[in-house]
């Protein structure tokens, strides 16, 4: 396996996660514990899985970390939904961070099955 880190899709994740960082900053202090921290930790796994399926020596173990990350990726999207509605994002924040899952959601798939 490649650097993970030459992976688009290990760049993209970093990036999303960087953004979330900072737009979670903005959140309720009363959801420091909740809803952000739920949020922050499966953003990061996302990334973090995508590292660890890079350092595994069969494709059974690395198919297996991207179907993580793939399942933090929807767990991320339903966060932000419920964020959305709670009016802590607005809906073109949803919206874009919405198209940025939905893409590397795609890519993890993708790679996957290659």
């Amino acid at each position: 396996m490649d650097n993970f880190r030459n992976l688009i899709v290990s760049k993209r994740s970093v990036g999303i996660a960087t953004e979330i960082y900072i737009m979670t900053s903005d959140f309720p202090n009363s959801e420091l514990y909740g809803l952000t921290s739920q949020i922050r930790r499966s953003t990061v796994s996302i990334s973090s899985n995508i590292a660890e399926s890079a350092g595994r020596k069969s494709k059974k173990e690395f198919a297996k970390f991207l179907g993580i990350a793939y399942g933090s990726a929807c767990e991320l999207e339903t966060q932000l939904l419920i964020s959305m509605n709670l009016k802590f994002l607005k809906t073109n924040e949803f919206e874009v961070l919405f198209e940025d899952i939905i893409e590397i959601q795609k890519m993890l798939y993708a790679l996957e099955k290659k």
